[in-house]
């Protein structure tokens, strides 16, 4: 989330997308996110959000083209 006024470094982190909600009156996109960490959801708009690339696993290869 790009606002973390108020959270602490270890849940301001990484949310995950649990749900696409409605959109607000102003036609914001919102969503359910959930930090893995937290036991609640949150509500956040599409404003607030900042596109993570996760890392790659170990052992996770991109296809080989031809296979």
């Amino acid at each position: 989330m790009n606002n973390r006024f108020g959270l602490s470094p270890s849940t301001a982190e990484t949310y995950r997308i649990t749900a696409i909600l409605p959109a607000r009156e102003d036609n914001s996109p919102q969503y359910r996110i959930r930090n893995d960490d937290e036991r609640h959801e949150r509500v956040t708009t599409e404003d607030s959000l900042e596109e993570l690339t996760a890392p790659s696993a170990p052992g996770d290869a991109a296809p080989e083209e031809g296979a």
